[in-house]
């Protein structure tokens, strides 16, 4: 007793394919070269940057995270390895986010408000 066979061919819709993967619902491009919106959303570009203690999927070691500069790929990089001497600590650059290895929320604090950055403390 399912659906009629006109109703289910013309319902149904392209979810896998061996050729590309997994496709993306709304525009029908694989996963990888998705055009859509449904990517994670960019932050907010109201000039704050915000710090947070991140602990979730890190094995509950602490990272840093300092997100919301209107930097370049090349200012942020040079930014961030002055942010990584002046906490003493290792980190990195995804997605536009600077990660410092350990908890310095208030070294960040200070050392981007000395900068002329506008800096908030967000999260717990």
């Amino acid at each position: 007793m399912g659906l009629p066979e006109a109703a289910s061919m013309s319902d149904s819709r392209l979810v896998f394919s061996t050729g590309s993967g997994r496709i993306c619902p709304e525009c029908l491009q694989p996963v990888g070269a998705c055009a859509c919106k449904r990517k994670k959303p960019a932050v907010a570009a109201d000039g704050i940057i915000r710090i947070r203690c991140e602990m979730k999927g890190r094995k509950g070691k602490p990272v840093t995270v300092a997100s919301g500069f209107q930097l370049g790929q090349h200012e942020l990089q040079n930014l961030a390895a002055e942010l990584k001497r002046c906490c003493g600590a290792g980190g990195s650059v995804k997605e536009g986010e600077v990660l410092i290895q350990g908890d310095h929320r208030s070294t960040l604090l200070e050392v981007l408000g000395q900068k002329g950055f506008r800096v908030k403390s967000a999260g717990g």
